[in-house]
């Protein structure tokens, strides 16, 4: 008969050791293998404790497992006692995600609670090593969602992962540590996820753009896109594969998004290539006015006072380039003419430091001039008082 110190050793004969289940935040909580297993462990005899009479339940069906994992996340006077915090409506949202309803389905290939949190070794959201923490999301939603053959016959792409790691919003995630940078959950929900409609991609980018929406909300895109049956903000930005805005996107050119829509001459088109100007033409005097103050700076001359107000004309393009989500070319203006009129001043103010610069170094080589010449003369002067038979002030005794 098998005694406690045989059926003890049972979970690393299933690939769970003491040591690994030990960092599991259940282990730490106190929790232990009857918990989610039943069972006796009170009984020495394997047999008897892992027996169907103690309600032991070996390797639970996948179709079960949100159930079985909600027996204590959807309790919260159970939960209080642990982790306050922590929310308990977990399974009523998981069963309004997709994954949720087509387990209802009885398909069983989609995400349950272990197939994200793990199974022994689950971790706190907020420990980097957990396959839910922000850092780890994308990742641990890629290990279905990237796999073409295990998505075979969902009819979505499998390409979200690849996309997202070329994004703006996976290198703030990733390269800079922004754990405030969108992932997978940010936009699809984490228990009850789903794919953002067309009629609501605006207000999930809304979250973090609000400024941008609420232009959006006025411009004469609103209409147009929802005529079309457009989704608003990936129209223009994509989704997954979100790259780095810039003023290349409007007007014509290879980067242009207008073109997409804009036939090159109407009137669209013609408002795009106005508003790209205008935020070119600001750069470029920011950038002018940059140069000149900064070799100003570098020879010596202060001009901090008009580098310092410089700052307010970035802040102005800046600004610009949120407000074209308006499409109102009178309002970019509003933003950028302040910032022009900004530069403008910084570019007079190197000049004419400049300016006072060269006129320093010519006073200052004149001088050095007539500094030299009283030299030279008072070195004859003393040669010549100094020779032999000469006398200060006197003529030649030859």
């Amino acid at each position: 008969m098998a005694k406690r110190e045989e059926w003890s050793e049972v979970p690393e004969l299933i690939g769970v050791t003491r040591n690994s289940f030990a960092a599991d935040i259940h282990a730490q909580k106190g929790l232990t293998c009857v918990s989610c297993h039943g069972g006796d462990a009170s009984q020495d005899d394997a047999e008897v404790a892992m027996g169907r009479a103690a309600g032991f339940r070996a390797k639970p069906d996948r179709a079960r497992i949100p159930q079985l994992c909600a027996r204590c996340h959807s309790d919260g006077s159970f939960m209080r006692n642990y982790n306050p915090s922590l929310r308990t409506d977990q399974l009523s949202q998981y069963k309004t995600s997709v994954h949720g309803r087509r387990l209802e389905k009885l398909d069983v290939k989609v995400a349950v609670c272990t197939d994200c949190h793990g199974v022994h070794g689950i971790l706190p959201a907020g420990d980097s090593r957990s396959s839910v923490h922000p850092l780890n999301v994308a990742t641990t939603c890629s290990r279905c969602h990237a796999d073409a053959a295990y998505m075979k016959g969902y009819s979505i792409p499998s390409d979200q992962f690849a996309s997202y790691s070329a994004s703006v919003h996976h290198k703030a995630m990733v390269e800079r540590g922004d754990l405030s940078a969108p992932t997978c959950s940010t936009c699809h929900g984490n228990h009850g996820a789903a794919p953002p409609g067309v009629a609501s991609v605006e207000f999930v980018c809304a979250n973090c753009h609000v400024f941008q929406s609420q232009l959006f909300d006025v411009s004469p895109h609103k209409q147009a896109f929802a005529a079309l049956d457009l989704p608003s903000c990936v129209t223009c930005h994509s989704n997954h594969r979100i790259g780095q805005p810039s003023d290349a996107m409007l007007g014509a050119g290879p980067q242009s998004v207008c073109t997409n829509c804009h036939a090159e001459g109407d009137a669209g088109f013609q408002a795009a290539k106005s508003i790209q100007e205008r935020l070119l033409g600001l750069e470029t005097a920011i950038h002018r006015a940059e140069e000149i103050l900064g070799r100003a700076e570098r020879s010596g001359m202060e001009v901090s006072e008009p580098l310092l107000e410089l700052t307010q004309a970035r802040d102005a393009l800046t600004k610009a380039r949120v407000t074209i989500h308006a499409f109102d070319v009178q309002r970019v203006e509003g933003d950028i003419n302040p910032g022009l009129k900004t530069a403008t001043a910084g570019v007079q103010a190197g000049e004419k430091a400049l300016a006072e610069l060269g006129f320093r170094r010519r006073g200052l080589g004149t001088s050095v001039v007539l500094v030299l010449i009283v030299l030279a003369g008072l070195y004859f002067y003393i040669r010549e008082i100094e020779r032999p038979g000469a006398s200060p002030g006197s003529p030649d005794q030859n």
